[in-house]
């Protein structure tokens, strides 16, 4: 596989790298892929010059990314100025305990993060779950995926229907990295 997959996150709880695992998982039938903890991928940010794609994944508090995912935000600032990751696929995901729980609001802020580093956005391209009769993408989002906790241990949760969602996105952005990579 010539095509090159990260997925960086930050996780207070468990929930959002259980659901990064389940997104790396589905993209790794169409690339190569690694993993990055936000906090370790503040300090390794040159390595994703490397990669065709990333996906940025961060929990949803108090409506907005996580500050552990912020901050990784914030460190990409000599990448931006470079342009460094220009025309890379990017896509995003989130975790909440709340069916809504502001979780737009964290999709948009890191479309736009990945817009001011001019990527190219890739939604999730499924149908809302209440569409097709099924649980897959249960939050109808098309932005990015949304993923609930259900207010309990990541060990139970997300459920299997998110993850199940997850992996599909995954493999969406692979495939999709795939068309664009050089």
């Amino acid at each position: 596989m010539s095509t090159k997959l990260a997925v960086v996150y930050h996780s207070g709880y468990g929930h959002t790298a259980k659901v990064a695992e389940e997104v790396a998982a589905g993209a790794r039938e169409f690339a190569e892929v690694a993993l990055f903890n936000a906090e370790d991928a503040s300090e390794r940010l040159e390595e994703l010059l490397a990669f065709d794609a990333i996906i940025f994944g961060a929990p949803t508090y108090m409506g907005s990314v996580s500050a552990g995912f912020k901050a990784f935000m914030d460190a990409s600032s000599k990448i931006w100025y470079t342009q460094g990751w220009k025309d890379k696929i990017a896509a995003g995901f989130t975790v909440s305990n709340s069916p809504s729980g502001d979780k737009l609001n964290t999709l948009q802020q890191l479309s736009i993060f990945a817009a001011q580093h001019s990527m190219i956005w890739v939604g999730t391209g499924l149908l809302p779950g209440g569409v097709t009769g099924t649980q897959i993408n249960r939050y109808g989002s098309s932005l990015g995926l949304m993923t609930r906790t259900d207010n309990a241990p990541a060990e139970v949760t997300p459920d299997a229907s998110d993850l199940e969602s997850a992996r599909l996105f995954g493999a969406r952005v692979a495939q999709t990295a795939g068309r664009f990579a050089k």
